[in-house]
């Protein structure tokens, strides 16, 4: 493997008061015009690998440059978010979806997206922010959330790249609070080297299987 020849160096992470150059503008007057509204669907990704990197007592930055959005205690951590409603009008409720399971992994060390597709974290974190009313939707209240985990191994075995919500509950996945994620994610990485429940196409080529030999005519 070839290393990229441009390699970004790394950064302190900044605290919102330090002031752009060329004009009369600070960090969080970025933030404050990026990121105002935590119901847009990028943010709300960020907004909930925030409040689960907290509920681990982790303090660091997300990283969107590696495969995995938290590591703990030596645990990867995939995490997907998804609400029922949105920062625009809505004839209807969302569907609650998630997907980018199953997907090629993408090298930090050259830039380069791998060949097979595969899943890539010990752990998945489902978030759904839960509010149904557009007048009682409150952005800053954890308590909106619920989360559901699953571990690579029951990912895997179900073997799509999406799930839906009633899918998660159909494999099993509990809804879950805050509170309740640390034990819930650590049982889920202790599963990981158990059988599949459903053996798919994907889940045989997971543990290595490339095909059927057929047997000699006696």
């Amino acid at each position: 493997m070839t290393s990229a020849p441009f390699n970004p160096i790394e950064l302190p992470p900044l605290q919102g008061d330090e002031t752009f150059t060329g004009v009369d503008a600070t960090v969080n007057d970025f933030w404050r015009f990026a990121m105002s509204d935590l119901r847009v669907n990028t943010v709300r990704g960020y907004v909930a690998e925030f409040l689960i990197s907290r509920a681990l007592g982790l303090t660091g930055v997300a990283d969107s440059m590696t495969e995995c959005d938290l590591r703990w205690n030596g645990i990867s951590i995939n995490v997907k978010s998804s609400g029922y409603l949105q920062a625009w009008s809505q004839r209807s409720l969302s569907r609650i979806q998630f997907s980018g399971l199953y997907r090629r992994a993408w090298s930090v060390e050259d830039g380069s997206l791998g060949e097979v597709p595969d899943f890539h974290t010990d752990v998945y974190v489902f978030a759904v922010q839960t509010a149904t009313e557009p007048d009682k939707y409150d952005q800053l209240d954890a308590n909106q959330w619920d989360f559901y985990v699953l571990s690579q191994a029951a990912v895997r075995a179900h073997g799509w790249g999406s799930l839906s919500l009633r899918k998660l509950e159909s494999l099993g996945a509990a809804r879950l609070k805050l509170s309740d994620l640390p034990t819930a994610i650590r049982e889920a990485a202790n599963v990981g080297d158990r059988q599949p429940s459903r053996w798919t196409r994907q889940a045989l080529q997971g543990e290595g299987f490339e095909g059927f030999i057929p047997f000699e005519a006696p």
